[in-house]
């Protein structure tokens, strides 16, 4: 097996290129997608779109009969149909304005919801190496506000696309139709406005992406605010932080300013160059043989066409930012929905495990820019032993046990489970053979029977898990609580102390009854009288199952079956508490150091 796995590799530079190139078009094909998936919502908003957008040259070319008909040659059915015209035109555009509108905004919220499950899946099935690569409010930013963004890039483009085309393509057919020379003048300016909106387009991409990175610093910048609140209070960094989310809070006002600025002047800009085309068509219909041509109900309605594609231009150059802004968005998504999910190599499965482990020669780095952590680990441990794991912080400890349930797949070397490696077993199937409780206890913001019957526990009788609070001796502060295991106990817990989240996360171990425990610092948060009640009731859910404990205090794993000592991702010292200390070694002095400290 590589030292490093396939999910945990950072890509290089000619991937990360490839990557950052992808064209616009390219990630609104991919963003249209999940609109095309509810084609028959999509199929009645283009008929609406149609509907709304072809009513613009109906009413343009509807002015020539009726100035004409009615104000100079005076026709009767002219006169007596115009009324009656005019609110046709009128309830049809209603009519399909409200089933374009309608229907886009039922695909919009449906692509919002697709996009968001998919997102929240992958980072639930996404290797832990990928979180301790990536910050935390970067990814809720993807989640939330990129999303958003998204959908309106994937169905705003359509209403433009359609009703917009529709109405441009319709117009200039009634132009072409009263006046062939005139329309020319108009078509000449559209490769103008073509490249400013190129221009424009490439200003948008560039600022939303700007924007959406400073988006995601200012919810990082915030979250640690909110979970550091007593450090800041305490270490006086309320002026330090305030400075912080400043500067990322400003630089964002910059960059929406700038996109504003851009927004707002290209808009007249394009108007401008159209008002010039304007005057232009006004002065050669006013000037020599043209004027002869037209009537004053055919020279409004070539005028109303063509001030008709003012809007479709101007709605192009409005749309462009949020089409922009939902290409850059589509492209952090994307991002994230394209990383290389979990791996599960395993085949086999494993059922009544006893818990024998064999560690041979296994060697571990977390990718191959950084130095080994674990370095040749040779043990074996048979069913039902405890095993202690000893040492300074950064000795390689968590780093081991967390390549037992396979949160890091990357190493060399063979670790087995009953003879099996454990890269062969199914990777479900190997952490239900797992409880694991550890120093920063997640407690989830929900009640308290629920944090403890988690997961695939959630069917556990009241019994059972009353059962399993009083064995971890949390049930009397959880009776005493305002609803008992109704209590909602907030986000991380926020209404319990230390000790009583790590008892929750010790009962939720003990109802699991898995056959192999992983203990880091399971009791670090308790008081001395709760840790001895504590270490009682692990030592009864430790017999007959394999443990493995990180204890920084050595007196908690004196009755271990074997101690390992590491030291710079080394095994320095096997064996148990007695021999260890009669051998007058590395842990022999730790042990010392710490019953001086005492």
């Amino acid at each position: 097996m590589s030292a490093t796995s396939a999910s945990t590799e950072k890509p290089n530079k000619k991937q990360a290129l490839s990557a950052s190139s992808a064209s616009g078009y390219d990630i609104y094909k991919r963003l249209a997608s999940y609109s095309l998936k509810h084609w028959k919502y999509l199929i009645f908003a283009i008929i609406g779109l149609i509907i709304a957008g072809i009513t613009v040259p109906m009413f343009t070319i509807y002015l020539q009969p009726l100035l004409d008909g009615t104000f100079t040659e005076k026709d009767p059915n002219i006169i007596k149909w115009a009324p009656f015209a005019l609110l046709g035109i009128f309830l049809l555009r209603g009519i399909g304005s409200f089933m374009s509108s309608y229907c886009m905004e039922w695909v919009a919220r449906s692509v919002v919801k697709e996009i968001r499950s998919e997102l929240f899946t992958r980072l639930l099935r996404l290797p832990v190496s990928y979180y301790d690569k990536n910050n935390s409010g970067q990814l809720v930013t993807r989640l939330i506000f990129h999303v958003e963004q998204v959908s309106l890039a994937a169905t705003r483009g359509l209403n433009v696309l359609v009703q917009d085309s529709v109405i441009v393509l319709g117009s200039i057919a009634v132009m072409l139709y009263l006046s062939f020379k005139l329309t020319l003048i108009v078509l000449f300016v559209a490769p103008i406005i073509a490249i400013l909106i190129s221009y424009i387009s490439k200003r948008f991409r560039k600022l939303s992406n700007q924007i959406q990175e400073q988006v995601g610093e200012v919810t990082q910048i915030s979250h640690e605010t909110i979970a550091a609140t007593r450090e800041i209070r305490i270490f006086d960094g309320i002026e330090y932080e305030s400075k912080r989310f400043e500067a990322v809070n400003e630089s964002n006002h910059l960059s929406y300013m700038k996109r504003v600025i851009t927004e707002r002047v290209s808009m007249p800009v394009v108007q401008f160059i159209m008002a010039i085309a304007l005057a232009v068509i006004v002065y050669f219909a006013t000037h020599g043989d043209l004027i002869e041509t037209f009537t004053a109900g055919s020279f409004t309605s070539f005028m109303m066409a063509m001030v008709a594609l003012l809007d479709p231009v101007k709605r192009l150059t409005q749309i462009n930012a949020t089409l922009q802004s939902g290409i850059a968005a589509g492209e952090s998504i994307f991002s994230l929905l394209d990383e290389t999910p979990e791996k599960d190599t395993g085949t086999k499965v494993v059922e009544n495990t006893l818990g024998n482990f064999e560690f041979n020669d296994v060697l571990f780095r977390y990718n191959e820019d950084t130095d080994t952590v674990l370095k040749k680990i040779n043990f074996s441990v048979k069913s039902g032993e405890k095993i202690a794991l000893v040492g300074q912080s950064g000795s390689g400890k968590t780093t081991l046990v967390n390549l037992l349930p396979r949160f890091y797949d990357g190493f060399e070397g063979s670790i087995s489970l009953d003879g099996i490696p454990i890269n062969e077993i199914k990777l479900q199937n190997l952490r239900e053979q797992f409880a694991y409780v550890g120093q920063d206890v997640t407690i989830f913001n929900d009640n308290v029977r629920n944090n403890i019957a988690y997961g695939n526990m959630r069917s556990a009788s009241v019994e059972q898990i009353k059962a399993a609070a009083e064995a971890a001796f949390a049930l009397d502060f959880i009776e005493k609580l305002p609803q008992g295991f109704d209590t909602q106990v907030g986000e991380n817990g926020t209404l319990l102390s230390g000790g009583q989240k790590q008892r929750i996360a010790i009962a939720r171990a003990i109802l699991s009854d898995a056959p192999i425990l992983i203990l880091d610092e399971a009791t670090s948060a308790l008081d001395t009288k709760s840790e001895r009640h504590i270490q009682e009731a692990l030592e009864r859910l430790s017999e007959g199952r394999t443990s493995f404990i990180i204890a920084h205090r050595l007196s908690t794993i004196e009755k271990a079956d074997k101690i390992l000592m590491m030291e710079a991702g080394e095994i320095i010292e096997s064996g148990s508490h007695k021999a260890l200390l009669k051998k007058k070694g590395a842990y022999h002095k730790l042990y010392q150091l710490q019953f001086e400290q005492e």
